[in-house]
């Protein structure tokens, strides 16, 4: 999509629409009830794969219908909803069970309902419509898993109510109250009693409860809406790329669909013209990406097809749900939305930090990065890389494990990883607990084995971030610590040497400096297919070996487009940021170490050596009494003020300038080795649930 008139911008959107489900046609079923898109090996069984692939293109075409556009084949959803609901056809979808992929699909065909019943509800005979009414209501008593599917069965209802059908409204009642329940307050729900906080917010809570109060009434949805627009603006880089992270990436631009949802709903907390550009640069962005096959359907992946990426409960229609992006064709043509000129992403506070999500995100160049300490999600395939690296860039993306044996399969983009048999087999941070932010630092303890236990802190320093370590091991490790995968197809020039590594490539500039100077450099040629945005990729590493005892390890890692800026930030790297452990025990994490928190401005960090402070700087994680254990500190730096309402810190753009060049790269040495204390029991990881908890 080029740069688009006011006047072109709905006519783009609804023609991608249409390209979009075009090439689902020959698939489907005689009866119209079933599309086939290839073997299913998700876990729900092919009928329910099926319905799903028949289903999620309603995500688009009921927003086209309602706005009054025609919608291609549209009697063929039409005859599949009276086949597929119908228990005597060979087509029939079947009864929901409790937790069932069916409810899911249910909920798109209920949104379906409720915005365009005249293009799927009124060609049915008086038969269907029965049929239909009671095997979308078979879904409202199920049980569900406790978090975002709540929102399927009201959906469901919402279609139920516009075709005057009967139900058991109690029954939403409870589903609506449990959803309230999850509500984090600032904007943030979680989705369910987790600690997940990632698109789910966006595109499911947010997005359903827009939905919902749209077609009923109310402002409670919208008012919290509102309050989350303000940080989501920072999970968008200036080119309209979001931070890919967490689970569910093959939905792609659905990441979006939260500014497709605000006009809908008539939420104006930001200008139209904003709002319109967020979506609109966004959906730019993707036409750039090779995300079909030659068929032209979608595929499983994200920046190009990457079954690996897939989680449990990805079928081969799982990506239709892309289509929740388009919901602002469901409004006129003439509404405000699509007649304010698109305008650029207002100027951005170099760092924001969201402590509901654990995340501290910051801005360089256009680019957005996103510091993560809190989420995890160990039941998804590749949990640990999806939640719980160190960093993931818009324009470096993240890494998957190509198997099990070394560096090169490993692919440990943004994460320390470790080994105790000589480096054939490693460990990364899995579930990182006891999180803790300040004003531009997320921190977090995790235990790779039962005798090691990780402090890891990780401060922005745009357009770097820090990274400190402290481990406490009972074996011997061998460390690997990368920077992030950069794509090699164009070629590179790599730089390594004791203490750094580097790799400039025309995809962008990545790198890491050890600050104890105690590392040595490599770049590892990952194996392919392992990054979800480059299909071939080089790492920066840093490599060493540690004995029992305690350790810190502390980095500077930068991520920029490649260039002379670039070039000249590598040359000036900011020094180690003086931190502090948790006071109070907070869960099996917690740790009673102290060394004051501080922060600089700008990105600018600097150090020099002094005693360590007898308090915290403002931003600083309260200390304990000074334990002897803890390295010296820097002296401290004042922290910059975080606004309460959007909770920024660096509240000037992002600074064109490299940071200051630091007056040294080794701070003080660490304390010696000593005996870790016995550490607790691991915690018993959750039993797995019976279906996915995606969707």
């Amino acid at each position: 999509m080029d740069p688009l008139t006011e006047a072109d911008a709905y006519t783009e959107l609804a023609a991608q629409v249409r390209d979009l489900v075009r090439p689902l046609i020959p698939h489907f079923s005689v009866g119209r009830a079933r599309v086939r898109l290839g073997v299913n090996t998700a876990i729900h069984d092919d009928t329910a794969a099926e319905l799903e692939a028949f289903a999620r293109p309603l995500w688009g075409l009921a927003p086209l219908a309602a706005g009054g556009n025609a919608v291609p084949d549209g009697e063929l959803w039409a005859r599949g909803l009276a086949h597929g609901s119908d228990p005597a056809h060979p087509e029939y979808w079947g009864e929901p069970g409790d937790r069932d992929q069916r409810i899911v699909e249910m909920a798109a065909i209920g949104f379906a309902l409720a915005l365009a019943p005249e293009q799927w509800w009124d060609p049915l005979s008086g038969r269907e419509r029965d049929r239909l009414a009671r095997w979308l209501r078979s879904a409202l008593p199920r049980e569900t898993p406790d978090n975002n599917w709540h929102f399927f069965p009201v959906l469901v209802s919402l279609g139920l109510d516009r075709v005057q059908a009967s139900y058991d409204h109690s029954l939403i009642t409870a589903r609506l109250e449990r959803l309230h329940s999850f509500w984090l307050g600032d904007g943030w729900y979680a989705d369910g009693p987790t600690e997940r906080r990632d698109y789910y917010v966006p595109w499911a809570m947010h997005f359903y409860g827009l939905l919902y109060e749209t077609l009923t009434g109310g402002d409670r949805f919208k008012e919290r809406a509102a309050g989350f627009a303000g940080d989501f603006v920072h999970w968008f880089a200036d080119d309209g790329a979001a931070v890919p992270y967490g689970r569910s990436l093959t939905y792609r631009w659905a990441q979006a669909a939260f500014w497709g949802a605000l006009p809908f709903a008539g939420v104006d907390l930001l200008p139209w013209g904003v709002v319109k550009g967020y979506l609109l640069r966004h959906l730019r962005w993707w036409r750039d990406r090779s995300v079909t096959g030659p068929d032209g359907l979608l595929s499983i992946g994200y920046g190009y097809p990457q079954p690996a990426l897939a989680e449990q409960y990805n079928a081969p229609g799982s990506p239709y749900w892309s289509l929740k992006a388009f919901q602002p064709l469901a409004l006129p043509r003439d509404h405000a939305f699509w007649t304010a000129a698109e305008e650029p992403p207002p100027a951005s506070p170099a760092v924001s930090t969201q402590p509901h999500a654990g995340a501290v995100l910051m801005r360089a160049s256009g680019d957005v990065t996103l510091l993560a300490g809190r989420q995890h999600h160990p039941w998804v395939r590749h949990g640990a890389e999806k939640y719980a690296k160190f960093a993931y860039s818009t324009r470096f993306g993240f890494s998957l494990p190509g198997g099990t044996l070394g560096l090169e399969q490993g692919a440990h983009d943004s994460m320390l990883a470790l080994s105790d048999d000589g480096g054939a087999h490693y460990r990364v941070r899995e579930e990182p607990v006891a999180p803790q932010t300040t004003a531009d630092t997320i921190g977090s303890t995790w235990r790779p084995w039962p005798d090691v236990e990780i402090t890891t802190w990780l401060t922005a320093a745009p357009p770097w971030h820090l990274r400190t370590h402290r481990i406490r091991t009972g074996r011997t490790l061998h460390t690997a610590e990368g920077a992030f995968a950069v794509d090699r197809d164009a070629g590179t020039e790599p730089e390594t040497g004791p203490g750094h590594a580097k790799v400039s490539a025309p995809a962008g500039l990545t790198g890491l400096r050890d600050l104890d100077g105690l590392r040595e450099g490599e770049v590892v040629d990952c194996l392919p297919g392992t990054n979800v945005l480059a299909r071939r990729t080089a790492l920066p590493m840093l490599t060493g070996h540690l004995p029992p005892g305690e350790h810190w390890l502390r980095c500077a890692v930068l991520g920029a487009p490649a260039g002379p800026e670039a070039e000249t930030a590598w040359r000036q790297p900011p020094t180690a940021p003086a931190l502090s452990a948790p006071s109070t025990p907070a869960g099996p994490g917690a740790l009673s170490v102290s060394a004051p928190l501080t922060s600089a401005g700008s990105g600018s960090l600097c150090a020099s050596p002094a005693a360590p402070s007898t308090s915290a700087a403002p931003g600083a994680l309260s200390p304990p009494p000074t334990d002897p254990s803890t390295p010296p500190t820097p002296r401290s730096r004042s922290a910059p003020p975080v606004p309460s309402a959007s909770r920024t810190s660096s509240a000037s753009p992002t600074p064109s300038s490299p940071p200051a060049p630091s007056s040294r790269l080794t701070p003080s040495s660490p304390p010696a080795a000593s005996r870790p204390p016995a550490p607790p029991r691991p915690p018993t990881p959750p039993a797995p649930p019976t279906t996915g908890d995606g969707t």
